[in-house]
Formats: C-alpha cells, structure tokens, sequence
C-alpha cells in the first residue's frame, strides 16, 4: 500500500465532508490500483487547502496571482536507489473546489475524487496542454472514476466549465 499523507489545512473541508480524508484517500489508492503503480514505497501529499493559499502558491510557482482549483507538484526524480519514491504533492482549495460543485450540479464528494485523481495523474507526468493529451488524460480519469462510482464529470458540464477544469 502507498504511503498517503492527508493535511487538512482548511477546517471548512469538514463541514459538508466528514470524511473528506477518506474519500481522498481511496481516490488515490484506486487511481494507483488501476494504473499497478499501488506499491508500497510510493508516496503522496495531499493537502485540503483554501483558496488563499492556493493563490500564493499559484502566484509564486505558476505566476498566476489567482486560485485555482487544484495545484499538482511533482517531486523531483528519486536521487536514493532505496527508501520511498515520493510522487509529489496534490493541494485543493475548499472555496473554488465547492464553488464549481455548485455551478456544475455535482456533488462535493464527487468533485474532490475527481480533482484527487487529476491531480495525482498530473504528479504522474500527464497533462492536458494539447487536445490528444487532454482526451487521454480525461479517458484515464473518467475509468479511476468509474472505479469510484463517480459519473464522467465531463459529460456532465458544459463546454466552457470543462475548459476550467482543464486549467
């Protein structure tokens, strides 16, 4: 099993998610499952966040001095021959994440698996900078989903809210 090391820094996450760690949690470890890569020196942070420090870290690493919904940093290639492999770290931002639940009628349970899984394939070196990219990273995202029984969060949006997920 991979190490997952879950921060709620946002206590907001809790209010309407109890079990917000949890769910987190099996986002990954079935994302990890369907890709084999569920091992146990495998390592990944994640951080239930808020807007404001997703802003400054948005601002500082990206240049973009706004929130977003989910920040992805991957770790930088494993030096030590032994010991765990950190994958990187995955931060969400409560006010952002919970605003596009409402606006595109999914629940907030949903959204966070979702956006748990995006960011953990982003940490796995995928992307959506090109159309062909995007297609692949959203087929892979929409089977770790099926796993969690969470509908195909593209098929539900419009266009101009899949391009903001996309972000």
């Amino acid at each position: 099993m991979a190490e997952i090391a879950v921060r709620i820094l946002e206590k907001r996450w809790l209010e309407p998610l109890p079990a917000c760690e949890g769910l987190a949690r099996t986002a990954i470890e079935t994302a990890l499952q369907q890709l084999d890569m569920l091992q146990p020196e495998l390592e990944v942070s994640l951080a239930l966040a808020d807007d404001e420090t997703i802003r400054a870290l948005n601002r500082d690493y990206r240049h973009k001095d706004s929130p977003t919904n989910v920040l992805a940093f991957p770790a930088p290639p494993n030096l030590m021959p032994e010991g765990p492999r950190l994958l990187g770290d995955i931060i969400l931002a409560f006010e952002t994440v919970s605003a596009e639940a409402e606006a595109q009628s999914k629940s907030l349970s949903n959204h966070l698996q979702h956006l748990v899984v995006h960011g953990l394939l982003h940490l796995l070196d995928f992307d959506h900078g090109t159309d062909e990219d995007a297609s692949k990273m959203e087929q892979l995202e929409k089977q770790i989903l099926q796993q969690l029984d969470v509908p195909d969060p593209y098929e539900q949006q419009a266009p101009e809210m899949m391009e903001m997920s996309r972000g």
